[in-house]
């Protein structure tokens, strides 16, 4: 990751944040936090009480201990996490989840760590883009510095396995849509394809889910 630069780790979910924008005085984790950045705007907004967050990177876990209410350095998978059962109101994972070895165990601990009614919000680059397709149908199956193909990526998911994950470890209420904007061509795409082929232009998928209210039996 050091030669990602700094702005790898930077950049708010707008998005996001104006999904929790009804809210105030949240408890918010953020797993990727990057430098805070998306942190210090729900901060400031008064979207959250305590906004805490797991960052890999050192540099950049310096910088958001900084701006957020507590970061713990190291990696979400084998790192401690000082937070009780049932802490958060929501939880994020932004562009993180593909860079774990076992993301499946990530996600069903961030249901431990989350309120009943709890929200998660989380994207990962979909690997049925139709240009993984194009290249995979050309042989290939080249590694990149960036997008859908960054050689940092250990796992690789379609929207539909994407949400299966989140359903699960106890997820409901899951919702998926692409995170990119499509250009005129890809509008002109999306009205031809059938509704079930249209992942093919979500160069990322972009999730919500909610953790049930009441305990689900599975």
């Amino acid at each position: 990751y050091r030669g990602k630069g700094g702005q790898y780790f930077s950049g708010v979910r707008a998005d996001i944040l104006a999904r929790l924008e009804p809210a105030t005085g949240l408890k918010i984790l953020e797993i990727g936090c990057g430098d805070g950045s998306t942190g210090a705007e729900a901060l400031r907004r008064g979207l959250a009480a305590e906004y805490c967050g797991v960052e890999l990177f050192e540099d950049a876990a310096n910088t958001a201990s900084k701006e957020l209410s507590t970061v713990v350095t190291g990696n979400v998978e084998n790192c401690s996490l000082p937070w009780p059962d049932e802490y958060f109101d929501a939880v994020i994972a932004s562009e993180v989840l593909e860079h774990l070895l076992d993301p499946w165990a990530t996600v069903a601990n961030l249901h431990r760590l989350m309120k009943p009614g709890g929200r998660i919000f989380a994207s990962s680059p979909n690997v049925c883009f139709h240009r993984v397709i194009r290249m995979l149908l050309k042989g290939r199956f080249d590694l990149e510095s960036k997008g859908v193909m960054d050689r940092t990526h250990f796992r690789w998911f379609t929207p539909a396995t994407y949400e299966e994950m989140f359903r699960e470890a106890g997820f409901e209420s899951i919702e998926t849509a692409p995170l990119n904007t499509f250009g005129w061509k890809a509008r002109v795409f999306s009205r031809v394809l059938p509704p079930s082929r249209r992942v093919l232009l979500w160069s990322q998928t972009n999730l919500a889910a909610r953790k049930p209210s009441s305990p689900v039996s599975r």
